[in-house]
């Protein structure tokens, strides 16, 4: 196996670390004729979904996950990836799925629902979207930089220095030819969506706070582009009744009593029983921003609040947070739209 031969294993249970690293299938006990392709995002794993997955084949759906090159390795081995490769691998993996299933959906998160979405744009066949967190639009205000940036600067953070570079579920650090590609794919997604909307169902799930992603654009874009009656965005935060539409369910992102200040960019994809992210989960994300003190008694285990990268508030050590509250509410909204594509028989 490639990806056992090739990681930089960082734990003594590699058996974990491959599990959330190599791409999987979850079969349907009760098959339904339809597929789902689930794609990661940058530096993750196809272990982000592990937690939706079986939600999904329990519906008898069949449902896989795929592995994007230059990641579950270590991240130097995205220094060569393209946005191509990472586009023929999609390409590939429908096609494959199309062999099983009668109807195919797809889902991503992040820069993985950039490239689905664009996959789906061309490809009518594709019955429906899941975007989770997706990257439309990056908050940096310099992003167009990044491909040339990434020529004179392969690493904003150097891969010698102190800090971890990955984790055993993750990249830690990415190089900027990698960041250069995500932005590559949120400009295509733009292009495509400026000049055509998608009429599929879609479940959209953004969180206010997050970092990574201009989530007003991504707002927006849902109301002016996705005109499917069945589509759904959820929106983890406050919103202004001015702002909203009979499509948008939101949720408040503020739970004192779980110290909850705000969500992140990654907590929408992961139950509150998740071994490894959930609330009494194995890998806590204590490099959030805070400074050194705020880290080691994080990782002393220390009691913390949760927020997206960069929150502070003083008298508060936030960790990342990397579990959703409403997870099973979240799973029923994903069922509904996704029941409300186009019936299988009449595809064929």
């Amino acid at each position: 196996m490639l990806l056992q031969r090739d990681r930089r294993f960082q734990s003594a249970d590699h058996a974990l670390e491959l599990a959330w690293n190599a791409p999987r299938e979850w079969p349907p006990d009760q098959p339904n004729g339809k597929g789902i392709l689930l794609v990661h995002g940058l530096g993750d794993s196809p272990g982000s979904f592990i937690d939706i997955a079986p939600l999904l084949a329990s519906q008898g759906y069949r449902v896989r996950t795929l592995l994007l090159p230059g990641h579950g390795t270590q991240p130097s081995d995205m220094l060569d990836v393209s946005i191509n490769d990472w586009r023929l691998t999609v390409a590939q993996q429908v096609a494959l799925l199309r062999q099983e299933v009668g109807q195919v959906y797809l889902g991503g998160f992040s820069t993985g629902a950039n490239l689905v979405l664009e996959y789906a744009m061309d490809d009518q066949a594709i019955a429906g979207l899941l975007l989770f967190s997706p990257a439309f639009k990056a908050s940096l205000p310099f992003d167009w930089l990044l491909p040339w940036v990434s020529w004179v600067k392969p690493w904003f953070r150097h891969p010698d220095g102190p800090a971890p570079q990955q984790s055993p579920l993750r990249y830690q650090n990415v190089p900027t030819h990698g960041f250069a590609q995500f932005y590559l794919s949120s400009t295509a997604v733009r292009a495509k969506l400026a000049m055509h909307t998608f009429d599929r169902p879609v479940l959209l799930v953004s969180a206010a706070h997050d970092s990574v992603v201009d989530v007003a654009f991504v707002r927006e874009t849902f109301s002016q582009r996705f005109p499917n009656p069945a589509s759904r965005m959820i929106w983890y935060g406050e919103l202004a009744s001015t702002q909203r539409n009979g499509r948008m369910l939101v949720r408040s992102d503020q739970l004192p009593g779980e110290h909850i200040s705000q969500f992140s960019h990654m907590s929408v994809l992961f139950s509150p029983e998740n071994p490894q992210y959930g609330r009494r989960g194995t890998q806590p994300m204590c490099s959030n921003g805070q400074n050194a003190e705020g880290y080691r008694h994080c990782m002393a285990g220390d009691a913390v609040w949760y927020s997206d990268w960069g929150y502070r508030e003083v008298g508060k050590v936030h960790a990342r947070l990397t579990y959703n509250p409403y997870f099973e509410w979240q799973a029923q909204v994903m069922t509904q739209v996704l029941q409300a594509s186009q019936p299988l028989e009449s595809t064929r």
